[in-house]
């Protein structure tokens, strides 16, 4: 009796066993299709995430760098982020063997290795997990490439010779916005424009224009560093017309474009001009006369900068004290020479578009009237400087410029003199010393005959 009542325990403990090792086995078996489904569902999207460590009980832990490469998938490219100036990564197949960039069979593989970064693009990659390993970037990403794009929003159609434009473009690969902040080293964004040859414009058979490069640094008008979005400067201070916008993408294996629409370069609507004064006591009159076409000359106002003849430079403003299609500003006078005035303007366009421009170097020259002349002096300082005097003055320094010259010609003629003056006295003492010489071996060699 006793052991049939064993018996049947020991049934019923393997058929629960059984029961447990079946739903247990059931698990890890869901669990493992789902970690797969994971895994292509991430192949598919623009980037996949490195496998992590997991130390949980009946779990395989993964190394560091680890990635599946999906069957479906017949050319990927691949971009790994690493240490400044370390080696280029080694990439483990599933089979184990090993891609190095300078024994790949470059037939299927192409490989950029930079001082920061590889781009790999593999054909027919074998399916499976991957690995790489080097000195890669603990918070980078393999990044799946697919078709990287840029996004920019588009231009106005109508814009003006000297305005100064910021442009924001947003990088995609595929669908997916790229975020990495690592990409900006490998990505270098350009602008270009290229003439439409519309002969009904100025710049008909003009060449092609490289205008700027877009950065993500933090610098000038780009306004955050490593945020994802490009921001390019450029000022349009070229051939106005009909001008076609191309923004360039260059990877180091492929190049993009983007193509807008062609827009409108018109001329400069401000125009300089200076009503010069001969009379020192009086200023220069500048004018600056804006055409209304195409910007509201009441939401007008100016910066500018006036350097004079003796290099001295004085900044100024016209703000909304004057209205309508005229500026005046008078200009000191300070004496003869070239003044050059450089003004940036600031405003709205007819349907009320800000911009900002930079009007073209002005310059003009006054000269010194017949009872004014200039002349080069050297300062305490030791640096030339040009001032103007008057006829008195003139004469005053001719004057004493003929006197100075003179008195250098006669300390010229002393000094010749007293040379001459040596020179004779040199001789004639040579002469003399010459002459004792000579009597002194005659009355001698007299002596010596006497004697004998």
């Amino acid at each position: 009796m006793e052991i049939n009542k064993l018996l049947i325990f020991c049934f019923v403990m393997l058929t629960e066993l059984l029961v447990n090792t079946q739903a247990f086995a059931t698990q890890e078996t869901s669990q493992k299709s789902k970690t797969f489904t994971e895994q292509v569902k991430s192949i598919k999207q623009s980037n996949i995430k490195y496998y992590q460590n997991d130390t949980r009980i009946n779990q395989i832990p993964y190394f560091d760098n680890r990635f599946r490469i999906d069957a479906e998938l017949d050319v990927i490219t691949l971009l790994f982020y690493r240490n400044r100036g370390s080696r280029p990564i080694i990439l483990v197949r599933p089979d184990g063997s090993k891609l190095r960039v300078n024994t790949v069979d470059q037939n299927k593989v192409q490989w950029h290795d930079d001082t920061t970064f590889d781009l790999i693009k593999i054909e027919k990659p074998m399916p499976g997990p991957w690995q790489a390993i080097g000195d890669i970037l603990p918070e980078s990403q393999i990044m799946v490439m697919s078709e990287v794009r840029i996004e920019v929003d588009p231009l106005p159609e109508m814009v003006l010779s000297g305005e100064i434009l910021k442009v924001v473009g947003k990088l995609y690969n595929g669908d997916e916005p790229i975020n990495t902040p690592h990409f900006r080293n490998v990505v270098k964004l350009d602008v270009h424009f290229y003439s439409t040859n519309n002969k009904d414009y100025e710049n008909f058979g003009a060449d092609a224009l490289k205008l700027t490069s877009f950065r993500d640094d933090g610098r000038d008008l780009d306004e955050y560093a490593a945020d994802g979005l490009f921001t390019g400067e450029f000022r349009l201070d070229f051939a106005a017309g009909e001008w076609q916008p191309v923004f360039l993408i260059k990877l180091p294996m492929a190049s993009r474009e983007l193509r807008q629409k062609p827009l409108v370069l018109r001329k400069s609507p401000i125009k300089i001009t200076v009503e010069v004064s001969e009379n020192e006591n009086i200023p220069h009159r500048l004018t600056l006369s804006i055409n209304p076409t195409y910007v509201d000359p009441n939401s007008l106002v100016f910066q500018g900068k006036m350097t004079f003849p003796n290099k001295e430079v004085e900044s100024f403003s016209i703000m909304g004290e004057q209205q309508g299609e005229m500026r005046i500003k008078d200009i000191q006078n300070t004496e003869p020479g070239v003044y050059r005035i450089n003004i940036n303007a600031f405003g709205k366009t007819t349907s009320g578009r800000e911009f900002r421009l930079t009007v073209p170097e002005f310059s003009f020259h006054v000269k010194a009237n017949e009872n004014q002349f200039l002349m080069t002096t050297i300062d305490e300082n030791g640096v030339e400087k040009t001032v103007s005097i008057d006829r008195e003055q003139k004469l005053l320094a001719d004057r004493e410029a003929e006197l100075a010259q003179a008195k250098v010609v006669q300390q010229q003629a002393e000094e010749e003199k007293k040379m001459q003056t040596i020179i004779m006295i040199a001789a004639g003492n040579s002469v003399i010393i010459i002459i004792a010489l000579v009597l002194f071996f005659v009355m001698r060699k007299k002596k010596n005959k006497a004697i004998k």
